[in-house]
């Protein structure tokens, strides 16, 4: 036992470099060696400093979007809340943020008070011809005025131009005079029909092809188009995302356009939502609930729409932007 720690001892003794000077020396790690490990650790530091700082960004983002939306979302919510209160509750001083009992009657009211479906029929039929006319006729007039050669298109596009810079009220009584004298008033043809054309929409299909290549419509002629099917069949399709921004402009004018209903229109079973909503508004007294009520029902249409069409929605607006 004693004989084996000491040859161990021996052993060790004479691997020492300093003992046995025939043994090699350690090599101590060089420099590059050293900064190496330094710097890989100097990057996991930053990888994971950057990590926290970008969760935390992200956190903060996530906030501000969450109150922002709230904040959008607020005066929708507090409509829904009056619409389930009673009068005295929405005109009392102090706030009621929720109401003592719900009040569902609000909207059977609606349509005890207005002939609700039958405007909510006329406002479809209106909007939905308006829609499909100035798809036709602005796109249209937009690609003769992109691609067509003729003598007055300057003219005629700064004519049309112009109606952009004129208010529609300056040429509301014309209007009035021309649809009174073709006996349209208390009509569906004589509410939609100042809304069949569009300047802006006739501006947008015009901006539309201009973008388009050239290249495109030469080659449909060569293959032997004519102008019409090169529009119907290779320019059009091409121009979908603004088609779709022309109607959801479209839609949301149509739909929410008060003041031509109010002065053709005078009965209460050939008006439009907009118009009839109008008519709940007394000169002394209002039913507030009712009026979010039915503002609700008038809005429900639309917000349906957005939801099943969201992502076209989106899209075409995110062109139209870009463009």
């Amino acid at each position: 036992m004693t004989n084996n720690v000491a040859a161990a001892r021996t052993s060790a003794a004479l691997s020492d470099p300093e003992l046995d000077p025939s043994m090699p020396a350690p090599v101590p790690p060089t420099k590059g060696q050293t900064t190496g490990r330094s710097q890989g650790s100097d990057a996991r530091l930053r990888a994971k400093r950057r990590g926290r700082a970008r969760h935390g960004s992200h956190a903060v983002a996530h906030v501000v979007l969450g109150v922002g939306g709230f904040i959008m979302a607020f005066p929708f919510l507090w409509q829904i809340i009056m619409s389930l209160s009673t009068n005295a509750e929405v005109q009392s001083v102090t706030p009621h943020f929720w109401p003592a009992e719900l009040q569902w009657s609000n909207y059977a009211t609606v349509f005890e008070t207005l002939p609700f479906l039958d405007q909510l029929r006329t406002s479809i039929l209106i909007t939905v011809i308006r829609t499909v006319a100035q798809i036709l006729l602005c796109t249209l007039a937009g690609y003769a005025f992109a691609r067509m050669a003729f003598k007055g298109r300057a003219i005629m596009l700064a004519l049309v131009l112009s109606i952009l810079m004129v208010p529609s009220q300056v040429y509301l009584i014309s209007q009035y005079q021309l649809v009174q004298g073709f006996g349209l008033l208390n009509t569906i043809v004589g509410l939609m029909l100042p809304g069949l054309f569009s300047a802006f929409g006739t501006f947008l299909m015009r901006t539309a092809f201009l973008n388009m290549p050239q290249e495109l419509e030469e080659a449909a002629r060569l293959d032997g188009a004519n102008p019409f099917q090169v529009f119907w069949k290779v320019m059009l399709p091409l121009a979908k995302p603004s088609i779709n921004v022309l109607a959801i402009t479209t839609v949301l004018w149509s739909w929410n356009e008060l003041l031509w209903p109010l002065v053709v229109s005078t009965n209460s079973r050939s008006m439009p939502l907009s118009a009839g909503l109008a008519t709940l508004i007394g000169d002394k007294t209002t039913d507030y609930p009712v009026v979010m009520a039915a503002s609700l029902l008038a809005m429900a249409p639309v917000l349906i729409m957005f939801i099943v069409l969201q992502r076209r929605v989106i899209d075409g607006l995110a062109f139209s932007g870009l463009k």
